[in-house]
């Protein structure tokens, strides 16, 4: 399973979707062990440290300082890795709306954190775009 990679087929079928929950950026030091039971969407090793993007609840609950209080839009299609444009396309319009994104790509999905004031806001704006296409 390989994804789509017609930008115009991506654009049409993304049909994005809001997570309920509100989710934040944390990090802790590289060789730090992870807080026991910890339950992150995505971790991301860098030189400086660990990376987490977790449920604010989750943050709390570990004692874990988060930043960027944000809602993830899941982007349904399955995209393939190789696809070219299609994050671009995305985050360009949210841009032309003054909007910060972070997008993370996974195997099947992309996904969209984008601030938690503005996620309705956001959706309106990618909607448009789909039916852009």
């Amino acid at each position: 399973m390989s994804g789509e990679t017609n930008l115009n087929r991506l654009l049409a079928s993304m049909q994005p979707r809001l997570q309920d929950a509100t989710y934040v950026f944390a990090t802790v030091p590289d060789g730090a062990d992870l807080p026991a039971g910890l339950e992150a969407v995505m971790t991301f090793r860098e030189a400086e440290g660990v990376t987490l993007i977790l449920e604010e609840s989750e943050a709390l609950r570990a004692g874990l300082a988060g930043t960027f209080r944000s809602r993830m839009i899941t982007l349904e299609v399955h995209s393939s890795l190789d696809a070219v444009g299609f994050l671009a396309a995305i985050t360009a319009r949210l841009a032309e709306a003054g909007m910060g994104v972070n997008p993370v790509s996974a195997f099947y999905h992309d996904h969209l954190f984008v601030p938690e004031h503005r996620a309705a806001e956001a959706m309106q704006v990618l909607q448009r775009l789909s039916q852009d296409g």
